[in-house]
């Protein structure tokens, strides 16, 4: 597995030196809310999917299949764009 990378270790005012290097940052610590995901009300519309900025919704087998909580940010975009609510924002 690649390293990844942590806010807490970058220099001050956040100097990213190479480019292309995102997949090393775990921005999930940034988060304070956490979307927790119902696969029972899921309809797979792939609004959350679609909406996502940060690509963490999970898919498998061309389904959504859960969140990729080492990059979600918790910006609840997902629970907001979900028809069915099927998924929620909870702290933590």
């Amino acid at each position: 597995m690649k390293e990844c990378r942590r806010w807490e270790n970058e220099p001050i005012a956040g100097i990213v030196p190479e480019a292309g290097n995102s997949v090393k940052y775990e921005t999930g610590s940034w988060r304070t809310y956490k979307p927790i995901w119902d696969e029972k009300k899921c309809n797979q519309c792939f609004r959350c999917y679609l909406f996502c900025p940060d690509m963490s919704v999970l898919l498998k087998n061309g389904k959504v299949s859960g969140i990729d909580y080492r990059y979600c940010k918790g910006c609840g975009i997902c629970a907001n764009e979900c028809p069915k609510q099927a998924i929620k924002m909870v702290l933590g």
